[in-house]
């Protein structure tokens, strides 16, 4: 029988997929389930069946129970409401916290085992923190409906989802979503920056768009200026984090000599690292020209040239026969891909850092370089985003 949208499935749910969601069978056919565990079984409604290779559904009710399961950190998207009225934004909230980190450890697996090569072994994913993964986010999208409904998409849709919570978010940026009523239709982004103080962006769907504020973030000792809707870590501890991180592994590595690379380097944060190790000669690359702006004034402490181009077509430009010392890589989620990987590896650098927030474009990257010789000398993980299937990973890689 060949099913449809609407269809209604009892499943085993067998495993995770990157993305949030969930992997069954149903006559030969691939299932991916949302708001499941592996190990349950679940009644659940079919989303997408048009495709004949696997199906996409929605859970709606739990016939057999995880010992994994807990109730969800975010009422409003809990399983016990309509799919269609839950809020998206915590696909992992149902979820015992360790066992979400052991689930990300499973899908780094997978994927490093599938486009990585042979012999690399998942790092266990850190907590950085010892909360109960909630009260991280200083940064929250909102949307703002044609009649004026405040909140959330929810989830794998454009439906506003009035809520009365926002467990995720930093209180004070909370607090503020929480206040907001009869925006005109568009989105809202609230961001706190360093001192605390709430920043509330309106973007509305005709109008003119408000300038962007520049905010202040903290880093160690380290002030970085960034617009307030530029691009930011956004957990609260996210950025001290990963720069301990890259510190930790290039320690000793920095030849003063060389000169060494950020590319994608945003407003400057591992540019600093870098300079902070003893790189004298050092370039940060990013296509925003913003973002260039504020890592030259960032950066103005260092001798550090911040270039404001794409990283493929800055590489490409590069002379034939440079030779680099250290290359810090921290690409959007789509990651660097086979061009950017070629062109690090035409400049024979002594080390590569990687910083991923996307565990298939990694492995995908990480193939690559392996295929070109490089060895993945270790691998970190991070949990910067609980109650969602996103991670951090920081790769090392030598020859």
């Amino acid at each position: 029988m060949t099913s449809s949208a609407g269809q209604t499935l009892d499943l085993d749910i067998t495993g995770i997929a990157h993305g949030g969601t969930f992997i069954a069978r149903h006559e030969g056919r691939v299932v991916f389930v949302s708001d499941a565990i592996p190990g349950e079984r679940v009644r659940a409604r079919v989303t997408d069946g048009a495709k004949s290779s696997f199906w996409r559904a929605e859970a709606l009710e739990v016939l057999e129970e995880s010992p994994q399961r807990r109730p969800h950190v975010w009422k409003e998207a809990d399983i016990s409401r309509d799919p269609v009225d839950r809020a998206g934004g915590a696909d992992l909230g149902h979820i015992d916290l360790a066992h979400q980190r052991t689930l990300k450890r499973q899908v780094l697996t997978e994927a490093l085992d599938k486009f990585a090569g042979s012999g690399l072994e998942a790092p266990e994913i850190a907590a950085i923190d010892d909360g109960d993964g909630t009260g991280w986010r200083t940064r929250v999208s909102l949307h703002v409906d044609a009649d004026g409904v405040v909140g959330p998409f929810a989830a794998r849709s454009h439906r506003v989802i009035p809520v009365q919570s926002h467990p995720l978010a930093r209180r004070r940026v909370a607090a503020e979503a929480l206040s907001l009523k009869n925006a005109k239709p568009g989105r809202i982004d609230l961001v706190q920056d360093a001192d605390g103080k709430v920043h509330v962006i309106r973007r509305p769907e005709r109008g003119k768009r408000q300038p962007s504020e520049v905010i202040k973030e903290q880093v160690g000792e380290r002030t970085f200026r960034v617009d307030a809707d530029g691009f930011w870590q956004v957990h609260a501890r996210a950025a001290d984090t990963l720069d301990t991180a890259v510190r930790s592994v290039l320690e000793g590595r920095i030849d003063p000599a060389k000169t060494h690379l950020d590319l994608y380097g945003g407003v400057g944060l591992f540019a600093a690292s870098l300079a902070e190790l003893g790189a004298t000669d050092l370039v940060t690359v990013e296509s925003s020209r913003r973002a260039t702006e504020h890592a030259k004034h960032n950066l103005d402490p260092f001798d550090v040239a911040a270039v404001t181009d794409r990283v493929d077509r800055y590489l490409s430009g590069l002379p034939s026969g440079m030779q680099a010392g250290t290359v810090v890589l921290d690409p959007p989620r789509a990651g660097a891909g086979r061009a950017v990987v070629e062109g690090v590896h035409a400049l024979s650098p002594d080390a590569i850092v990687y910083v991923a927030c996307d565990p298939v474009a990694l492995a995908r990257d990480l193939g690559t370089f392996r295929d070109l010789g490089w060895n993945v000398e270790s691998l970190q993980g991070f949990d910067l985003f609980p109650h969602s299937h996103h991670f951090e990973v920081i790769a090392l890689l030598s020859r």
